[in-house]
């Protein structure tokens, strides 16, 4: 099976109706991201397959909660989440922060050749960060307390936090002023529990 066909197979699964529109521009990440990564230090995983699973399936598998136009990837290193759901959502806005200047020099090369019109690249400690944002989502980010209290002056009325977490970081600590959520998450092939920590005011 090539690996575009995986790609669309592993999308199928997610209920993702634009499988075959999507395969071409995610394998084309992909190659990008194997391309950089021997220079670059993106990702520790260096196989394709199994950056589809661990990569775009675990990004995508978190369509169904991103909320509003305006989205932030706070800390997004290779640009996961960010960039498969900017391919997925290309009527919302994603903004991709990181500190770190080598990663924000491929997101934006990532940007520039896969045509995405509706992302911009931040580099930026989030602290430091200006905006208002509907959805903020960070995958692998600080702890779940130090992620909201990092973004919280950046979210929107009505807006949500997404932390995407292990089973070691759930549940989290509670925090002042803020209801969280937990949702399970089931990422197609990954032998690994999943979650997703929905915060809103």
């Amino acid at each position: 099976m090539g690996l575009e066909e995986t790609i669309r197979k592993g999308l199928s699964s997610l209920s993702i109706d634009a499988a075959e529109s999507l395969a071409a521009p995610l394998s084309a990440y992909l190659s990008l991201i194997v391309r950089w990564n021997r220079v670059t230090n993106l990702t520790a995983i260096t196989e394709e397959r199994e950056m589809v699973t661990r990569h775009l399936l675990d990004s995508l598998v978190i369509a169904p909660y991103i909320r509003g136009n305006q989205v932030l990837d706070v800390g997004s290193g290779a640009g996961l989440p960010g960039i498969p759901l900017a391919l997925l959502f290309p009527e919302r806005s994603f903004t991709l922060l990181d500190s770190n200047g080598k990663k924000t020099r491929f997101l934006t090369q990532a940007k520039i050749e896969l045509g995405l019109d509706n992302v911009s690249v931040e580099q930026s400690r989030v602290e430091d960060h200006e905006g208002s944002y509907d959805c903020i989502v960070a995958r692998a980010f600080r702890s779940t307390d130090a992620f909201v209290e990092s973004t919280a002056h950046l979210l929107s009325d009505g807006g949500s936090l997404l932390a995407m977490k292990g089973p070691s970081e759930v549940p989290a600590p509670a925090v002042a002023g803020f209801k969280q959520t937990v949702h399970t998450l089931d990422v197609p092939g990954l032998d690994a529990d999943r979650f997703l920590i929905e915060i809103v005011r």
